[in-house]
């Protein structure tokens, strides 16, 4: 069944108190679908949409490495409005370091977020969806799981987990008429930059002169972004509402660019690594 265009969508939406998930929240609202929204902070979220006819609106504090929480608030939503429609997993944060910098703990931390917490809301969500046979999930990826950038590694290997998990995902859920929606952004103008959102590391290194200049201008660079959340926002309603969404779906030149270069690269690779690649093969007459 469709995305549902003559009643309000049920959407669960995590994340949403910055940035592009507080957008989508906006802009759901103003349409009149239901919105479930998970944050941290459900005070920074309800001032954030002081004003908004919130009515339609379930704010769920939650912590998406707890299974059990996040189970829950998904029953607690469909006790609210019903069957869900479009689920999107937008919680997440950056970090910014040399790979030997990022800590065991600062690393696990990343990824309770990035893929194990976008990994219970999966499982909290998919039996409902699969019942139904409809339903589309998004998952809020970045430019950085399609390319990498040194200072980016713990950040990349979240989102490239999240890419794997998401494919796989799409192929398992085409046959419940469910789609499956990686969107990959690029610079976006939020406070994603900002330290409430950028993770450093609690101890740096000598000799990543370079990681810490870049980490500098990072922290210089919100306002100047090329991306318009408020547009990415409506991008995703866009893509919700359509029948034939792709399994990526990139946002903003600047991320098209860096894919459209990444793409370049690793033909280049794949052909000069062919001759000994297919050096190993046991020979047809064998």
């Amino acid at each position: 069944m469709p995305y549902p265009t003559d009643a309000s969508a049920t959407w669960f939406v995590t994340g949403a108190s910055r940035g592009l998930g507080l957008e989508l929240v906006k802009q759901l609202l103003q349409r009149g679908d239901n919105v479930a929204a998970t944050t941290r902070s459900a005070e920074r979220l309800t001032t954030a949409l002081a004003g908004a006819d919130v009515s339609r609106l379930l704010i769920l504090p939650v912590d998406l490495a707890d299974e059990k929480a996040v189970t829950a608030a998904v029953r607690e939503t469909t006790d609210r409005f019903g069957a869900l429609d479009v689920v999107v997993n937008n919680a997440g944060y950056g970090m910014l370091a040399a790979v030997e910098e990022v800590s065991d703990a600062e690393a696990r931390e990343l990824f309770d977020v990035q893929v194990f917490g976008t990994w219970n809301v999966l499982r909290a969500v998919l039996p409902g969806l699969r019942a139904r046979r409809s339903g589309h999930i998004v998952n809020v990826s970045s430019i950085l799981g399609l390319t990498t950038f040194p200072g980016w590694g713990a950040y990349c290997a979240a989102k490239y987990a999240l890419e794997g998990l998401t494919g796989s995902l799409a192929a398992e859920m085409a046959g419940f008429g469910i789609r499956v929606t990686l969107v990959e952004p690029g610079y976006m103008r939020t406070d994603f930059l900002r330290t409430s959102s950028l993770r450093l590391p609690e101890r740096t290194t000598d000799g990543y002169g370079a990681i810490r200049e870049m980490t500098d201008a990072h922290l210089a660079m919100p306002g100047s972004q090329l991306g318009d959340p408020a547009k990415a926002a409506t991008a995703i309603i866009t893509v919700a509402e359509g029948s034939a969404a792709p399994l990526h779906q990139i946002l903003g030149s600047d991320s098209y660019g860096l894919a459209k270069a990444q793409l370049d690269a690793l033909t280049a690779d794949l052909e000069a690594a062919r001759p000994l690649a297919t050096s190993t093969d046991i020979p047809a007459d064998a």
